[in-house]
């Protein structure tokens, strides 16, 4: 009976290095804009079937917080008031959606040009401390002043003097913007001694 079971040991020694384990498949996710940083996934063969494993629960979606969005207003430039080689004009901003919605801080300003709408010169300076939240029913208007420097007051050579088609306004705490049509002349570089926009906090208009 010794020789029978010898043989029978070798032949399951020999199954066992054929089956060569088990090779862990990894799959990888894509990142985006619009989703958390990506995770690699490692998944190890089981003896159970895929079907038995568990759905993964849906993305839960953001909740609506009550800012304002690019969405839901309308933006325009006031009427200009001029002084020390700059003009100060005010942004307006008009809840133009059917609900109220919050808005507070300062929005991001920059200069735009091309039909790409690529940026000019650097993002306008934040002037001031931030101010108390506006609550915008529907129709009612903001405003956050903005400092239009002349870039003629800097060296060309410098500035890098660029045609600019007008304002790319990001609302405070948003990620989409809005496009403000106003031609003019904007410094290209980001070297210029000084800042030609500078944007104060949001306040009632």
């Amino acid at each position: 009976m010794l020789p029978v079971v010898a043989a029978s040991a070798g032949v399951l020694a020999l199954s066992a290095c054929g089956s060569g384990g088990t090779t862990p498949a990894a799959s990888s996710s894509t990142p985006s804009s619009t989703s958390p940083a990506a995770t690699t996934t490692v998944t190890t063969a089981t003896s159970s079937p895929a079907s038995s494993a568990p759905a993964a629960p849906p993305a839960a979606q953001p909740a609506d917080n009550g800012l304002c969005k690019a969405g839901d207003v309308k933006l325009s430039l006031g009427q200009g008031d001029a002084g020390a080689g700059s003009v100060y004009r005010p942004l307006l901003i008009t809840n133009s959606s059917s609900k109220p919605c919050t808005i507070q801080g300062f929005p991001g300003v920059s200069y735009v040009a091309g039909s790409d709408g690529h940026q000019v010169g650097k993002d306008a300076f934040r002037e001031g401390a931030k101010g108390n939240a506006i609550k915008l029913n529907p129709g009612q208007t903001a405003a956050a002043d903005i400092q239009f420097v002349n870039v003629g007051n800097f060296d060309p050579g410098t500035c890098q003097p660029t045609q600019v088609k007008g304002l790319r306004i990001y609302l405070p705490q948003e990620t989409a913007s809005n496009f403000v049509p106003d031609e003019g002349t904007g410094c290209a570089s980001t070297k210029i001694p000084g800042n030609q926009l500078a944007v104060k906090t949001v306040h009632p208009a």
